[in-house]
């Protein structure tokens, strides 16, 4: 005899998935639009909250006509799932609110499509960068590099960067000015392969 998958299996998997995007660096493209991973962590959590309710909702008015289906995880642990996906997602939140988070996506496009996409900050004087290269998929799990400067300089919203692409990627470099130093700087190659 076949199972069905219940609304409640279906909201375990979508807050598993909530909790492990919100602590990632996941960052989506989609026509042309950034939607960072505390985004996508947010909605993923709210889809998985209101399956729960229906569940609750269909359970509590089949109570009596039904044998009761023993529960596919207890009640903490499903607790601690939708703790950790909306911890995940407020701080991902904090920190692009609070650092006054800009995404771009840089042109030109590289092989097959490859996007260079930068998210920049900057809190007390300090700002930070990561570059990811993001393909076809329109995600990129981690940032390809990071950077640091001083006083609050932005590199690419200031113009201080470059970008190269060759047939088997691109590299992606930034510098500061003699006021505005790049403190630290882990650069890599753009690779969406």
């Amino acid at each position: 005899m076949k199972q069905q998958v219940s609304y409640l299996d279906v909201a375990t998997a979508g807050l598993l998935l909530a909790a492990a995007v919100g602590w990632s660096s996941l960052l989506l493209v989609v026509m042309g639009h950034v939607i960072p991973g505390w985004a996508v962590s947010a909605a993923l959590l709210l889809v998985s909250l209101i399956f729960m309710g229906v569940h609750a909702v269909r359970h509590r008015s089949a109570a009596g006509r039904a044998p009761a289906r023993r529960r596919a995880l207890p009640r903490f642990v499903l607790a601690l799932l939708v703790a950790a996906a909306g911890l995940g997602s407020a701080f991902g939140a904090v920190s692009d609110l609070t650092g006054g988070a800009d995404y771009r996506i840089l042109r030109p496009t590289g092989p097959d499509g490859c996007l260079a996409v930068v998210r920049e900050t900057s809190f007390l004087k300090i700002s930070n960068g990561e570059v990811y290269a993001v393909g076809r998929t329109g995600m990129a799990w981690r940032p390809s590099g990071s950077w640091t400067a001083d006083d609050m300089h932005r590199p690419v919203a200031d113009g201080t960067y470059e970008l190269h692409w060759s047939r088997s990627g691109g590299t992606f470099t930034v510098s500061g000015t003699a006021t505005d130093p790049i403190v630290s700087s882990e650069l890599n190659s753009l690779d969406c392969g």
